[in-house]
């Protein structure tokens, strides 16, 4: 099909509701456990292999977007050649196929888009994953909600989905041109996401989520000259957290402050139990492997086989036997790919945080808006990452490059028609 052919095509309100209404699905398929949840992914992957293969606007966006993708395609190479050396076979490679996945996916933002559409399904998608994590708490009677994919230990995923999600409600919450209805909306959406996240009680999201969302608001005040309502805002919703986390969650606020006791009594001689000594007893056994094999590392993948010969020489605690990852995305990079791997981490995440962050204050809000959540969605998967590996389970990896990726290559497009318009003779 030509690009003139596809052109066409999408400029029509029925194929670009379609495929908005497709992509707005996508953050809520990634949190369940249902069969269908494929068919999303699946319908936008054979698309964007036709946009990239008959669309030159497409192809246009993906060399404008080249940091982006240069990184995620880093971190694909990296998994696969760290996989080959050590002889791991292919199972490990999963993980790099998911981000081929969302760098084809991507292509679909590329498109004359119901943007309107998208940012109101995420919402909605956060509304359900909200709402689930409620009833799971307090009708079912879980004590941390795992939400509807990934069984009790997703706990801490579903918390930094949702405060994801939060991440962009808060953005279109703020934004000037959103009408009165989704403005109420995205704040309902917001409201109900954040306080699922806390039903978890994952307090490394939880706390990652405060300075990310003072962020956005106060780059919002700045952008728009909002400062009264934004200060009022931040102010109003730091409240309201508050109280929910002191007046109704009785467990958060203990988990909260056996923080500083645990750190206290961690001693490598020790047989403490409990989620902060043992994470530092891993981040203690992660740095070793990492100081052991500084240049190819222990293997994608293979924390868990050199924890239990840490264990089995006496030279980590039993407790950690149970893990297959550190709980700190930068130490399992480090350890399981050295040098390299952390490099590579590091360049998915920053390497995508500059390209946005060029673009926040951008006077059109159809390229700030989604530079700004870009660039929230980003802080907080770098804060989340310190206490738990945030692209170990693919639902939250799968929402970091499907956000990351699909708003860089809007951002591409956004600014490659506005080229093309400036060049029209008038």
């Amino acid at each position: 099909m030509s690009d003139a052919c596809l052109t066409q095509v999408f400029a029509r309100p029925g194929p670009a509701w379609a495929v908005s209404i497709l992509l707005a699905l996508m953050p809520l398929s990634f949190s369940i456990d249902w069969g269908i949840k494929a068919l999303p992914s699946a319908l936008l992957f054979v698309l964007g292999l036709v946009l990239i293969a008959g669309a030159a606007s497409t192809r246009r966006s993906y060399r404008a977007a080249w940091p982006p993708v240069v990184a995620a395609l880093a971190m694909i190479g990296f998994v696969i050649f760290n996989v080959l050396l050590h002889g791991l076979g292919w199972r490990p490679v999963d993980r790099p196929a998911h981000i081929v996945l969302f760098l084809v996916v991507a292509a679909c933002f590329s498109l004359p888009l119901q943007m309107r559409v998208v940012w109101i399904g995420f919402s909605l998608g956060a509304i359900a994953l909200g709402a689930a994590a409620a009833i799971q708490a307090h009708v079912l009677g879980i004590e941390r909600p795992h939400g509807l994919n990934g069984g009790p230990s997703a706990s801490i995923e579903l918390a930094t989905v949702l405060l994801g999600l939060s991440t962009m409600a808060l953005v279109q919450f703020l934004a000037p041109g959103t009408r009165q209805w989704e403005r109420w909306l995205h704040l309902v959406a917001m409201g109900i996401a954040m306080y699922g996240a806390l039903l978890t009680q994952s307090r490394g999201p939880l706390l990652a989520f405060a300075p990310i969302f003072l962020l956005l608001v106060l780059q919002h005040a700045r952008r728009c000259g909002h400062w009264r309502s934004s200060l009022l805002l931040v102010g109003a919703v730091f409240v309201v957290a508050g109280t929910l986390t002191f007046g109704m969650r009785g467990a958060m606020v203990a988990r909260l402050q056996a923080i500083a006791p645990e750190v206290t009594r961690f001693d490598e001689s020790q047989a403490t139990r409990g989620a902060v000594v043992e994470r530092l007893e891993m981040w203690r056994t992660a740095a070793r492997a990492f100081m052991e094999h500084p240049v190819a590392g222990i293997g994608v993948g293979q924390f868990d086989v050199y924890t239990r010969q840490q264990i089995a020489a006496g030279r980590s605690h039993a407790a950690i036997g149970r893990y297959n990852q550190p709980h700190n995305e930068y130490l399992e990079a480090a350890a399981t790919g050295g040098v390299p791997g952390l490099l590579v981490l590091l360049a998915v995440f920053l390497v995508p945080l500059r390209y946005f962050s060029r673009h926040v204050f951008d006077p059109d809000d159809e390229v700030a808006l989604p530079a700004a959540i870009g660039m929230g969605v980003i802080g907080l998967y770098m804060l989340c990452a310190i206490t738990d590996a945030v692209f170990y389970r693919v639902m939250t990896q799968s929402f970091y490059f499907f956000v990351v990726l699909g708003l860089a290559l809007r951002l591409a497009w956004l600014r490659q028609s506005g080229a093309d318009q400036e060049t029209v003779p008038s």
